[in-house]
């Protein structure tokens, strides 16, 4: 079924570091070839968008015209705008990249993206919640294409067991863009010899295209309800708050159980119970929903113990062997880095001798010297998950360290105001409930959102209403450096 052309075929694809977009240009080029055509791969390897995005460049010819003309195409070094033919996305924000940069064409191009996100430096580094909202672009890349093909293809290839590019090369198959059979590009994976079983696997999912599971829309999960203390849990949510609350209050008190202990979730669950009581039923509890999620965000806070229990979880080693694709028998090497500062240090002290090392700049100078580096430390190592797995053990004394002190004082007071306020103006007691938010992580962002914190729920009288604080919250999570809260705080008081 060849295709006679009087310019070469061109094929576009941008893709991400570890998404096999080298594999996938060798299965093209190797496909062509041994069908009757000549062909060219190029590519351009760029660091600016999260460390790895390429843009490669595949170019086809019929054998056949070129020796009936007498003369080799002439084939471009990289994709040349309004004159492709097939544009392959590796990703979401890749589909967007490709149209920015006049790739996609609509009388000309088929356009094939996987729906699925990685997220952007940028977008894991904002304050808040940085995640960029591309619900457009398919709506942009189905005008802007003669043919647009997408679905999660991500996790069709983890479903199967394969990688991406295997996937995307089913879907250019099933699309018609490229002038070979099925067959032909299933032959190519045989031949090149590399996990052809789980390579087929993956072609034929995305051959077949998306299924069932695919086009559902995603609901927020239901809480996984395990063991006796999640039971009782469960129980005494259903029994003493309103129904309206009880899936954010039952997420919420599984994961201070995570946290903690049940003595622990069961302090968070009395912290409602003692709320709900303020609240009312005309606005549907909805304060008291906000008090539950932010308030099991703040009980659940980042320290040194919480991440050494996280990072020597068995689950997150299997998720991470399921992400490089490791063999059962085949080894994997982990290596965290870990860089706590002097105050993560005192933290996890008991209170008064963190507060007296913090206090005492003699003592912070001789402290100093072992906090300077970062370290690395291998979990997959005996004397590195040892390590990390008798500071996660530490947590049987957490209540009595210094973190766990400031911080619960700092939740009971944020409570205090919201609780003041619900009576007079409900719309502020929320804007206050919401804006505890700003305050997250650990080290200089945890410092840096308390003390915006402060300074929102400190302000003068001209910032005592909904509206400001809102502004002011905006504001926190706009900028690292803070400029913009510092500018919005000045106008509002009346300074700017």
């Amino acid at each position: 079924m060849a295709v006679k052309h009087e310019r070469p075929i061109s094929i576009a694809m941008l893709a991400l570091g570890g998404q096999g977009g080298g594999v996938l240009t060798g299965w093209l080029v190797e496909t062509a070839e041994a069908n009757g055509y000549i062909a060219q791969s190029t590519y351009v390897a760029g660091v600016a968008q999260r460390t790895g995005a390429t843009v490669y460049c595949v170019e086809l010819f019929p054998r056949e015209t070129a020796e009936a003309a007498g003369q080799l195409p002439v084939f471009t070094p990289y994709p040349i705008p309004g004159d492709v033919d097939l544009v392959i996305a590796g990703e979401m924000a890749e589909t967007g990249r490709a149209i920015e940069k006049g790739f996609v064409t609509p009388n000309i191009t088929t356009l094939i993206a996987s729906s699925h996100r990685v997220y952007a430096m940028p977008e894991k580094e904002a304050l808040g919640d940085g995640i960029m909202d591309l619900s457009r672009v398919a709506d942009v890349a189905a005008r802007a294409s003669r043919n647009f093909v997408c679905f999660d293809m991500q996790k069709a290839a983890d479903d199967t067991g394969s990688i991406i590019s295997s996937v995307l090369l089913g879907a250019i198959a099933a699309s018609g863009a490229l002038p070979f059979e099925r067959e032909a590009f299933e032959t190519t994976i045989r031949q090149m010899g590399r996990a052809v079983e789980s390579n087929l696997r993956g072609f034929d999912a995305g051959f077949n295209g998306p299924g069932a599971a695919d086009e559902a829309v995603t609901e927020t999960p239901k809480a996984s309800i395990e063991g006796p203390n999640g039971k009782a849990l469960a129980a005494r949510i259903t029994s003493e708050l309103p129904d309206v609350v009880h899936d954010i209050a039952l997420h919420g008190a599984l994961r201070t159980l995570d946290f903690q202990d049940v003595k622990y979730a069961n302090e968070y669950v009395d912290k409602l119970v003692a709320f709900v009581g303020v609240d009312n039923a005309d606005n549907d509890y909805s304060l008291t929903n906000e008090v539950a999620r932010q308030l099991a965000l703040q009980m659940s806070y980042e320290d040194t113990i919480r991440v050494a229990d996280l990072k020597t979880r068995t689950d997150r080693f299997g998720r991470i062997r399921n992400q490089v694709a490791a063999a059962p028998n085949q080894p994997v090497r982990v290596v965290e880095y870990f860089h706590p500062r002097i105050e993560e240090f005192c933290d996890t002290l008991p209170s008064f001798i963190g507060a007296t090392i913090l206090r005492s700049a003699f003592l912070r100078k001789i402290f100093a010297p072992f906090f300077r580096k970062g370290r690395n430390i291998s979990t997959t190592s005996i004397s590195g998950f040892l390590f990390l797995h008798m500071m996660a053990k530490m947590k049987r004394f957490r209540r009595v360290t210094y973190r766990y002190k400031q911080q619960h004082a700092f939740v009971n007071d944020w409570l205090d105001r919201v609780t003041a306020a619900v009576c007079d103006d409900y719309d502020y007691a929320m804007s206050i409930a919401r804006c505890i938010e700003m305050v997250r992580g650990y080290g200089d962002t945890y410092e840096r959102g308390l003390t915006r914190y402060h300074a929102t729920v400190g302000a003068g009288a001209a910032t005592k209403n909904a509206e400001a604080v809102r502004q002011l919250h905006r504001a926190a999570l706009a900028d690292e450096k803070g400029k913009v809260f510092r500018e919005t705080l000045a106008v509002l008081e009346g300074n700017g």
